[in-house]
């Protein structure tokens, strides 16, 4: 049985997922609304939907199934929030939301209206991550005291581009998103594989010198003039974490954006640019081949010429070796990836949720876990580091 699907927000993400989910034999009419009808109308051509709606309210009394919200990042919460009492399941790009209360409000939805709620965060699927998740299932790491989770992408590498396509004459005010806001590649990578939650943390945010009207608090609508941040976290159970949001950092962010380190009593694993070691008392093996993803389509591919030229290499990445692809629908074989082969697994996890009833892997309490703590985090560097305690929500219903 499939479900009809309605796609908010027809920017440069939203074509890679309705390429997918138009391929997915469980989704069937898809929809598209943007603010802007124009883009809709050229998402709807390109992938063949069955068409556009005039807004996100229309779209909400239609009768689809369901929405995937692909709009700007601090308009998530409300959005999400809406479309579950308007009894729509919901797919969300990240973050979750920006408050603790949104957070709060998404997750008494869910409980209240049994309605699916995932957030497609890609380093669930980071090859890094699975394959941690692996080892740590099978005890190889003996006990994992410690990890490290880096979002490592500066902002001349393509998100200028972005910002100024989604902002419009405004973008500046926009492009001082808080990096600690956007800590879901870097918490998420950790928290996917070590199944545990942060109960603490300290954090300091960078103030930005470029001097270019970006992450300066008197243009920026979230008052915000830092551009690199770091938290140290404590993890329930004992252990911590430490992530790095950097948006001004000398690093190849079109080559992994995303790399994440684990530390056990046994064993550990360490990723940086282009290599990944697995290492434990005896030796050192390189792992790098098992976790690279092959390119699947190339960055000048059409498809792909809505997208900033640096940020074109997150949409081109196929599978690794790591990545046990069995579970996933044939007409997806042969189709690009995207963010180092998460794309497929993220589409096919939210189709499986809603029509079967289960839990998504990245579900309402998951996605709290990755994006409460740097909320928390971004308190903390406003208060210079001081220590601050990150609630949470508990475990998802069995």
């Amino acid at each position: 049985m499939s479900f009809s699907l309605g796609i908010v927000g027809a920017g440069q993400f939203a074509g890679q997922f309705a390429k997918l989910w138009r391929l997915h034999p469980g989704v069937g009419d898809i929809f598209a609304t943007d603010l802007l009808p124009e883009r809709a109308g050229r998402l709807a051509a390109e992938y063949d939907l069955a068409g556009t709606l005039p807004s996100f309210d229309a779209l909400l009394d239609s009768d689809v199934d369901a929405v995937a919200v692909f709009t700007q990042r601090w308009t998530h919460g409300p959005l999400v929030l809406k479309a579950l009492r308007a009894g729509k399941h919901v797919y969300s790009a990240v973050p979750m939301a920006v408050t603790r209360d949104e957070i709060a409000a998404i997750i008494d939805a869910v409980r209240e209206t049994g309605l699916t709620y995932m957030m497609g965060e890609t380093s669930q699927y980071n090859p890094a991550t699975v394959y941690a998740r692996e080892r740590i299932a099978d005890g190889a790491f003996g006990r994992l005291f410690y990890a490290e989770g880096d979002y490592v992408h500066d902002m001349d590498l393509g998100f200028y581009a972005a910002y100024q396509y989604s902002g419009g004459e405004e973008w500046k005010s926009t492009a001082s998103y808080p990096p600690l806001l956007y800590p879901t590649h870097s918490v998420g990578g950790v928290l996917g594989a070590w199944q545990t939650h942060a109960v603490s943390v300290s954090a300091i945010g960078v103030t930005d010198d470029r001097g270019d009207g970006v992450f300066d608090k008197d243009i920026s609508q979230f008052g915000n003039d830092f551009s690199n941040a770091t938290a140290l976290f404590e993890v329930a159970g004992g252990g911590s974490f430490r992530t790095n949001e950097f948006r001004r950092v000398g690093y190849p962010s079109h080559i992994r954006e995303s790399r994440f380190r684990f530390f056990g009593t046994e064993a550990s694993l360490e990723q940086l640019a282009t290599v990944s070691f697995w290492q434990d008392k005896e030796g050192v093996k390189d792992v790098t081949d098992h976790l690279r993803p092959k390119p699947t389509l190339s960055p000048d591919d059409p498809s792909l010429r809505h997208v900033a030229p640096a940020l074109r290499d997150a949409f081109t990445s196929g599978s690794a070796p790591v990545h046990d692809r069995t579970r996933l629908p044939a007409e997806f074989a042969h189709v690009s990836n995207g963010h180092e082969g998460s794309h497929h697994f993220l589409a096919d996890d939210f189709v499986t949720a809603v029509t079967t009833g289960a839990l998504p892997p990245v579900n309402a309490w998951a996605a709290a876990r990755y994006t409460l703590p740097g909320i928390v985090a971004h308190d903390s560097a406003l208060k210079g580091g001081e220590r601050l305690e990150i609630p949470d929500f508990g475990d998802a219903p069995e």
